[in-house]
């Protein structure tokens, strides 16, 4: 497991300064406001489109760009310039925090990390042969777990490691080249995270005969997973409902202060207002949106997580971004045991939405 962290870490650290030498101009003309979301079909991009078009009809310009997954986001939020959101699977905090007792750069990359809402939970598929009944059946065999700054492939990391598993190889391929290969005999199994039910497992070449969900069950997995269940029939070739976990997909973004310089009075600014659209036309979102957005929970924070300042501040009911439609809102009692801020979140989101 070392040499795959040092790996790892590797990948990290050259995508760091990647995403550092893209920073835009600082003398821009106008501010720019971005979210980094995912693939060009996936819903994490179609979730940064939803929001960037509530935003429009307020007058702010928020810009959605592709990327390849949950680290690159991750990062870009910590090292792109005018990138305040990015759109991660939750776990990527734990994921991170592994590395952080070791190497000072990881630690640094993960200070300042903040939530801005939660979005919607997202199963662990693992598609494997019929003779695979458990995580602990995958020691020794070939298993495809998605391919590198993917949400996949730290979900699948983090799972294999935190059950102790030891698969033979861990290939490191999309979702269509390991369904492929999987049929082709040349793997064993293949992790796959989204929301169930996720298109590619529609297929009708998926055989019940040869194929099926793997459940996972492993206890080790409930601190840092929400236990999941996929119901019977969600896909053609599964009769019975599986067990499994599932991961919380996170609109994340980082903890400006106003009162550093005028980037950060600025970002702080953007995040507040997304913050304030977001929350007062959560009912557009879950009529019109994708819909995932009927699954989302605001109120549902992550362990590990902490809500931004910046993002209460957009939460305010007296904030001064006056749409139309807007409605004002009153502040209900506090939920004891958590941070402040969340506290104050939490109090907000419910006066707002409802809980």
């Amino acid at each position: 497991m070392k040499l795959r962290k040092k790996s790892i870490l590797a990948r990290f650290v050259a995508l760091a300064v990647l995403l550092t030498g893209m920073s835009l101009p600082a003398q821009a003309q106008v501010f720019e406001k971005n979210i980094l979301t995912g693939g060009p079909s996936g819903t994490y991009i179609q979730f940064g489109r939803n929001v960037s078009e509530i935003a429009a009809k307020c007058g702010v310009d928020l810009q959605v760009q592709e990327s390849a997954g949950s680290l690159e986001n991750f990062l870009g939020v910590r090292k792109r310039r005018f990138t305040q959101f990015g759109i991660v699977q939750s776990d990527v905090l734990e994921y991170l925090k592994t590395f952080a007792a070791d190497d000072p750069g990881v630690a640094r990359a993960i200070l300042g990390v903040r939530i801005a809402f939660p979005l919607y939970n997202e199963e662990v598929h693992v598609l494997g042969t019929n003779d695979i009944n458990s995580l602990a059946d995958l020691n020794g065999k070939r298993v495809a777990v998605g391919v590198e700054d993917s949400g996949t492939f730290l979900t699948a990391s983090l799972v294999l490691d935190l059950a102790q598993v030891n698969p033979a190889d861990r290939l490191t391929i999309n979702a269509d080249d390991s369904l492929k290969a999987l049929m082709d005999g040349q793997i064993d199994a293949f992790f796959y995270v989204a929301g169930a039910p996720t298109k590619i497992f529609q297929s009708p070449e998926i055989d019940a005969a040869r194929f099926h969900l793997v459940p996972i069950s492993d206890p080790t997995l409930q601190a840092v997973y929400e236990p999941a269940t996929i119901p019977a029939g969600a896909y053609p070739f599964q009769s019975d409902a599986v067990d499994v976990v599932a991961v919380k997909a996170v609109l994340m973004t980082y903890e400006y202060d106003p009162n550093r310089n005028a980037y950060h009075r600025e970002s702080c600014k953007a995040v507040s207002d997304i913050s304030h659209l977001i929350s007062t036309r959560f009912g557009d979102l879950q009529a019109n949106g994708h819909p995932k957005w009927q699954q989302v929970d605001p109120s549902a924070l992550p362990p590990g997580w902490n809500i931004g300042s910046c993002v209460n501040v957009g939460l305010d009911p007296n904030y001064p971004l006056v749409c139309e439609g807007d409605q004002p809102t009153a502040a209900t009692g506090e939920t004891p045991s958590e941070s402040e801020a969340n506290s104050a979140y939490r109090r907000q989101i419910c006066a707002t939405i409802g809980c």
